[in-house]
């Protein structure tokens, strides 16, 4: 059984981790919102720990140097302790992501999140990202 955790600190929790996804990111913040034992259930062929999601996390700041994310909605769910998020995201890409470019066009990638969180902290993340735009070299 999940840990109660309050309405308002899932939000913040959730709102400061989609924060982190920009340049430059900050990962002071970073490991004060991953719990050690943090899993990434959609980790994409990387490790599926606190420093795999990391090292993603720093590929995409990488690949667009001017990155910025929003959080577009929430949806709460205290007596589990999740948050879904949905949030587009925005920058210009530089080198090659995902395969792709560098296109050096400005790209929207969006996608939905769900995170578990104990406390302050996630303990586990699952993530669907649409990136439609990037792979067909499409402007924002």
């Amino acid at each position: 059984m999940p840990q109660t955790v309050d309405r308002g600190t899932l939000e913040t929790v959730a709102r400061a981790w989609i924060a982190l996804w920009r340049t430059p990111v900050d990962w002071e913040t970073f490991d004060e919102l991953h719990a050690d034992d943090f899993e990434d259930g959609s980790a994409a062929g990387r490790p599926a720990t606190k420093q795999g999601f990391a090292a993603g996390l720093e590929t995409f700041a990488a690949a667009f140097p001017d990155l910025r994310t929003e959080v577009v909605d929430l949806v709460v769910d205290e007596s589990a302790a999740r948050v879904a998020v949905r949030w587009r995201a925005e920058g210009t890409n530089r080198i090659a992501y995902l395969g792709i470019g560098p296109t050096h066009r400005r790209t929207v990638i969006t996608g939905i999140e769900i995170l578990e969180i104990r406390g302050h902290q996630l303990v586990r993340r699952w993530g669907e990202w649409d990136i439609t735009a990037h792979r067909e070299g499409q402007p924002s």
